[in-house]
């Protein structure tokens, strides 16, 4: 049962004990219902926000966004060209945390709604390349995540491993991802400060003088870690009109070269969300997750199959030689885990993908104007995944709408 907000503006005196509320308000924060949140107003005039996780995972995960939050340091905040929340004071309600935040006024722009041309792309792909400047030693004297591009690599290859291992992955996308997993230049790439994954929607927004969106604020920084700067532009896999523009704007403000594989790296982020709700919802026994997920990468292996393979290198034999170990031979296969069988013709095609291709040379599609409509591999169609639909408004007539529906709720959470 949803705490009201009462309730709510009764824990932010427990958090602030000095503090006196003097008026409160429901606070809508487009997080699929992790958490109860409210508005409160403070006697000195102050607008804060008090949150309250619902289960046991958006409890850990807004003591993460606390641990980062208390990472941005003064000297962090002046550099960064935008505000962030900061955590004003935390206790306990029923075995939950709370936490208090200051509150940041905006807008904010749905990923499905951010249109082309200068303004919303331009000010997050600005706003993104700002977040990768940061120093490393910001997430390191944290104590939080740091990742070396092996390590990011490896985790991709874990979780095609796990995908792999439930037995429901169609064999198009793991020959697909086998493939980009084995590109050592897709991997090629130096890690900077990133978000985890960040969405448009984490961004405010305000109109300048000339009414044109400038971004005022950053509200989730949970994420914050050092990996692969393509992660927090996996989201362009959703808006292929708008894409080209958020790049140019991310490698116009980015103090660094921009890597050759970037784009190919946030698609392949993007991909792999489907199998990541695979495995989270075959690990939790949920029918339904599962059902859904397997409905999605079926649809992602139809609209990629004709398209172009996620590496734009030519694959070397050391390549292919890599992919191909990757499945298992009858006798090695583990029956508890994984239920695919393989038979020589199935092989025998697997391999020739590899081995048959042009190995002519190829130009990179990041961030380049001219190149963007060259070698564009299919979007991943998110315009309909609304994060404002709960799961009781879904058409039920319409199975793909509610799987659309339901993944886009998990890419926000995961």
């Amino acid at each position: 049962m949803a705490r009201s907000p009462l309730t709510l503006a009764a824990s932010v005196t427990a958090a602030l004990p000095r503090a006196g509320v003097v008026g409160v308000a429901s606070l809508t924060e487009g997080a699929g219902g992790r958490y109860d949140s409210a508005l409160a107003t403070l006697d000195d005039g102050r607008r804060v926000v008090v949150r309250v996780p619902v289960d046991a995972d958006a409890d850990r995960d807004l003591r993460a966004e606390s641990r980062s939050l208390a990472a941005l340091t003064a000297g962090v905040r002046a550099v960064v060209p935008f505000s962030a929340p900061a955590v004003l004071g935390d206790a306990v309600l029923g075995g939950s945390a709370v936490v208090v935040q200051t509150w940041l006024p905006g807008y904010r722009v749905d990923a499905a709604q951010v249109p082309p041309g200068p303004g919303v792309a331009t000010a997050l792909g600005g706003a993104i390349a700002a977040v990768h400047a940061l120093p490393t030693s910001v997430v390191r004297d944290a104590a939080l995540t740091i990742l070396d591009a092996t390590q990011v690599r490896a985790e991709a290859e874990r979780l095609l491993d796990r995908a792999e291992a439930t037995g429901l992955l169609p064999f198009g996308l793991l020959r697909r991802w086998s493939a980009a997993v084995a590109a050592d230049a897709l991997w090629q790439f130096e890690t900077t400060v990133t978000l985890g994954g960040v969405d448009p929607a984490s961004f405010l927004f305000e109109d300048d003088t000339d009414d044109v969106p400038t971004i005022t604020g950053l509200l989730h920084w949970g994420g914050l870690t050092v990996g692969d700067p393509a992660a927090d532009l996996r989201w362009l896999a959703s808006v292929p009109d708008a894409r080209v523009d958020v790049l140019d704007a991310y490698a116009a403000a980015s103090p660094r070269a921009v890597d050759g594989a970037l784009w190919e790296r946030a698609r392949l982020h993007a991909e792999l969300e489907f199998a990541s709700w695979l495995v989270h919802g075959h690990a939790a026994g949920a029918d339904g997750v599962v059902a859904d997920a397997v409905a999605l990468l079926d649809a992602l292996e139809e609209s990629v199959r004709d398209a172009p393979p996620l590496s734009q290198e030519a694959v070397t034999v050391d390549d292919a030689i890599a992919a191909f170990g990757r499945v298992p031979e009858a006798a090695a296969v583990d029956t508890s885990m994984q239920t695919d069988t393989y038979d020589a013709d199935a092989l025998g095609e697997y391999t020739s993908e590899f081995t048959s291709g042009d190995s002519g040379d190829h130009t990179s599609a990041v961030p380049s104007t001219a190149d963007a409509a060259d070698d564009e591999t299919a979007p991943i169609e998110l315009s309909e995944w609304s994060p404002q639909l709960p799961p009781e408004h879904a058409d039920a007539d319409d199975p793909d709408q509610a799987a659309r529906n339901a993944l886009r709720r998990w890419t926000e959470t995961a």
